[in-house]
């Protein structure tokens, strides 16, 4: 029996360490040039379609997540900031920031289908699939559109305790969304169109992306300071922190592995978490470049996606804008491939 047990012992361990190693094993592995002007935002990877969905600046670029070929653009947008699609296949949805408004596009020729008016300054955005509704969730109004996806109409706006970041949905009828200036998360019920609960953060400052871990029920939230709060949305407490790079502005999940990331521009870094080992981790750090604060993750492939670009210099700081982003160098916009 000792035998037996010392083998199964071994057996568990090799498995774990090899896990680790392939974990570790992240490395950038191509740069994909773009081009163009102006800033960017989130981006989205429309997994089945192999491809991936850019805002950037006024408009939203389409590429082959395969071979980074560009696929085209929806255009005549104000500011972008979020894409989200629907499971049809057939249509995807833009938070249009300065245009205040949901902007509706065919996924087959990228034109645009519908422009509805939100609040102001919609950021991150989600599509609720047991509901059938997209949710633009608007940064200076404090508080989300919902809109139907079968008319295209805003059916509700419900109102939020602060500003808004990004939220994920489980699929079941909940939504959930990073409160950046209350460090807190709000569990929303779709079908009620109404705030359910409100979760403390504590530990971490500015809350901004977010991912989910479906089958654990875990919200990963990533904050200034260095720290990513886990939480666990049927328990509605925080599990731990785990400790990732700087500024970040978005994360991800893996199922397949069991990975948590952290796109972080400050340092240019993108942080790998085990999300399935107490403690949470970090396994891994792989160097990216300065700016690349957004990503999206392929769960289909593990590949990892993030954008940036070269930086010329800052304008001088306000009271209203204490800490201003270097402007963009024309045409060095670019995609970063991350793989195992």
């Amino acid at each position: 029996m000792r035998l037996y047990l010392y083998q199964g012992v071994f057996a568990a361990t090799v498995l774990s360490m090899a896990a680790v190693c392939a974990a570790q094993n992240y490395h950038v592995a191509d740069h994909w040039k773009l081009g163009g002007q102006g800033g960017w935002d989130y981006l989205i990877s429309d997994d089945a379609a192999h491809r991936l969905y850019i805002t950037h600046n006024s408009r939203v670029e389409v590429v082959d997540s395969t071979t980074g070929k560009p696929l085209g653009a929806i255009t005549g947008l104000k500011s972008t900031h979020g894409v989200a699609l629907n499971p049809d296949g057939k249509t995807g949805y833009i938070s249009d920031g300065a245009g205040n408004a949901i902007v509706v596009f065919s996924r087959a020729d990228f034109s645009v289908q519908a422009t509805v008016p939100a609040g102001v300054n919609p950021d991150g955005i989600v599509f609720e699939p047991a509901t059938k509704t997209v949710w633009a969730f608007n940064g200076r109004s404090n508080n989300v559109s919902v809109l139907d996806a079968s008319s295209n109409t805003v059916v509700a706006t419900v109102p939020l305790p602060g500003k808004p970041e990004f939220p994920r949905a489980d699929e079941h009828g909940s939504v959930f969304v990073n409160i950046e200036d209350k460090n807190e998360i709000v569990k929303l019920d779709a079908a009620s169109r109404a705030e359910v609960a409100t979760w403390p953060l504590p530990g971490c400052e500015s809350p901004s992306g977010m991912a989910i871990d479906r089958q654990k029920h875990l919200l990963f939230s990533v904050c200034d300071g260095g720290k990513m709060a886990i939480v666990d949305y049927k328990l509605g407490r925080v599990l731990g922190l785990a400790a990732i790079g700087d500024r970040p502005d978005a994360a991800g999940f893996d199922p397949k592995h069991g990975l948590a990331f952290s796109s972080n521009g400050g340092d240019g870094t993108l942080t790998i978490v085990n999300a399935r080992k107490h403690g949470f981790p970090v396994l891994q750090t792989v160097t990216t470049e300065k700016g690349a604060r957004t990503m999206t993750l392929d769960a289909s492939t593990g590949r990892v996606y993030l954008v940036t670009a070269q930086f010329g210099p800052a304008p001088a700081a306000t009271e209203a804008m204490p800490r201003p982003r270097r402007s963009v160098v024309p045409d060095s916009f670019e995609i970063i491939v991350v793989e195992r």
